[in-house]
């Protein structure tokens, strides 16, 4: 149960900035969630790298999009959510499920149409599977809009859940 938990629908080898949204568009998705440490904004920073900034720009004329995250600062995050005009929520307590619904309810969109789109296996994968959310694992970001080149994390993760019998790849 555990292992099909922690595998996402999409394993993607790129960041954020390089997921094609004309693929997600053909897969039925109709919104996107997105964490957004590490996913959308580098580790400890407030501002978009210029990458994922294009891709926000583009991505916000075709889906709905919320940002969702576990970071409990609402000026930080909340700050980088007015600046691109998007809705968000702080402290989501991913993997849990409650904050997630609500934005459901908001979005008001099947979740199977729902893409939840994020860095970490054991908070954003699982947190989407638990509800039947089209899950994408994107690489870390780093400052550029790069993959970010110290991803240990997300490396010892992928291997844990291998470990645990998850079908990776």
């Amino acid at each position: 149960m555990l292992a099909e938990l922690l595998r996402p629908n999409w394993l993607m080898e790129c960041t954020l900035a390089e997921l094609p949204l004309e693929a997600l568009q053909e897969r039925g998705i109709q919104a996107l969630v997105l964490d957004v440490d590490r996913t959308l904004l580098p580790r400890r920073q407030s501002l978009v790298p210029p990458l994922a900034l294009g891709w926000l720009h583009e991505a916000k004329q075709q889906f709905p999009i919320h940002l969702f995250s576990n970071n409990p600062s609402r000026q930080r995050i909340g700050s980088v959510a007015q600046t691109l005009g998007l809705p968000f929520t702080t402290s989501a307590g991913k993997p849990r499920r409650g904050a997630l619904r609500r934005v459901l309810a908001q979005l008001n969109v099947p979740a199977a149409q729902v893409a939840l789109v994020g860095d970490r296996l054991f908070t954003d994968v699982i947190a989407g599977n638990r509800l039947g959310l089209f899950t994408v694992l994107v690489k870390p970001i780093d400052a550029t809009g790069q993959p970010c080149q110290r991803d240990r994390l997300q490396k010892m993760e992928l291997r844990l859940a291998q470990w645990m019998g998850a079908a990776l790849r």
